[in-house]
């Protein structure tokens, strides 16, 4: 199996599987519970939030482990608009966001928010100059992904930020960094963001599990009410098998990460240089991530392809899972034709891939062209 849609799901590796089951056989106590084994529950819980913190580069009490990465973009939206609505209305955000924030987004504006949503650039990027002229005295929120889900665009947050601190803006910033944490060098700091999300599944830890950091001094309304875990913002007793196995792949990631990097950028070069040479007719999106590839076949039809490339094991897709076979508004905002969207496949890699994954992607690829153009 060749598995190359890492931009929707990873592998679950070893070490976090492990983490996982010992969570659930070993150490299963409520961590909210005061005898041992809730006390034991505790300690783990805290060692997680230590690891994961240390790989955004925040502090443990700016963390709140959450479900996943779309329940911390709602929180982060709907929340922040919210805490924020005394000062104004008004919301800039873009035209090539995940669903999540997209549809957190239609939200508020049926609670009476405006919402700019800006144009990209050719990559799916957002230009931190396009964020300063449409920024106004009643913008009270900022939401941008800092790495495109489609295209591997890669959005200058850091830049917005202070940009956002130049003009003496009071608006939050909020960035959904799903796709590039641990894919692109970052922290909390560097990045600038009151708010940021991230998810277990897309860095090889199970599905279930996301965080959201919330900038210490900032405070948000819990998101989902009941006990007093997540010291009061977040109700509902942890996910303890999913908490601790995320810890554990933002361990293992954080340690390999500039050899990630290098690896998967230069598995992506190889690929992009391969599918050239054997398709004149290719067309493909320059983007910054090392780890997402956007290319099209015009004239052929992307869920072909994508079968013809099932039939011998090898996965990919054509736009964000949660799109479910829809025409990706990403590359119709990027300003792509319909016969290069029709013909679009997304590649992603991760710190699994390896150069027999591209080669078995290229040999399916040209022989799918060649065995399609002779039916």
């Amino acid at each position: 199996m060749h598995y190359l849609d890492n931009s929707a799901t990873t592998r679950v590796c070893p070490e976090a599987a492990q983490a996982a089951l010992a969570a659930m056989t070993d150490c299963f106590g409520n961590p909210s519970s005061t005898y041992t084994l809730g006390r034991e529950a505790k300690k783990l819980l805290d060692k997680s939030r230590r690891q994961v913190s240390d790989a955004l580069g925040c502090t443990p009490g700016e963390l709140v482990f959450t479900s996943c990465g779309s329940e911390s973009d709602n929180w982060a939206i709907l929340g922040g608009a919210e805490a924020m609505k005394r000062r104004g209305k008004h919301v800039i955000s873009s035209l090539v966001e995940h669903d999540a924030v997209r549809k957190s987004l239609d939200e508020l504006e049926a609670r009476g928010f405006e919402v700019t949503r800006l144009k990209p650039e050719k990559d799916g990027s957002v230009s931190p100059e396009a964020v300063l002229a449409a920024l106004r005295e009643d913008t009270v929120l900022v939401t941008l992904m800092l790495v495109n889900n489609e295209t591997g665009g890669v959005t200058d947050i850091a830049s917005v930020a202070k940009g956002l601190r130049a003009r003496g803006s009071s608006a939050l910033l909020h960035s959904d960094a799903v796709q590039g944490f641990l894919k692109i060098p970052f922290s909390a700091k560097s990045l600038g963001a009151d708010l940021i999300s991230v998810s277990g599944h897309k860095i090889h830890a199970p599905k279930g599990v996301g965080a959201l950091y919330i900038r210490q001094g900032l405070r948000l309304k819990p998101f989902i009410l009941g006990g007093g875990q997540e010291e009061g913002r977040r109700a509902g007793t942890e996910a303890m098998p999913q908490i601790a196995a995320f810890g554990e792949a933002c361990r293992i990631g954080k340690s390999g990460m500039s050899e990630n990097i290098r690896r998967m950028a230069a598995l992506k070069q190889q690929l992009l240089e391969e599918l050239r040479a054997g398709i004149p007719e290719l067309g493909w999106v320059e983007s910054a991530a090392p780890h997402i590839l956007s290319v099209s076949l015009p004239g052929w039809r992307s869920e072909v392809l994508m079968n013809f490339l099932e039939a011998r094991e090898i996965y990919i897709s054509k736009s964000s899972a949660c799109k479910k076979g829809g025409r990706s508004h990403v590359l119709e905002a990027i300003g792509l034709d319909a016969r290069a969207i029709d013909g679009a496949l997304r590649i992603g890699l991760s710190r699994m891939s390896t150069e027999e994954d591209i080669l078995a992607l290229t040999r399916g690829l040209l022989d799918a062209r060649g065995s399609l153009a002779h039916r």
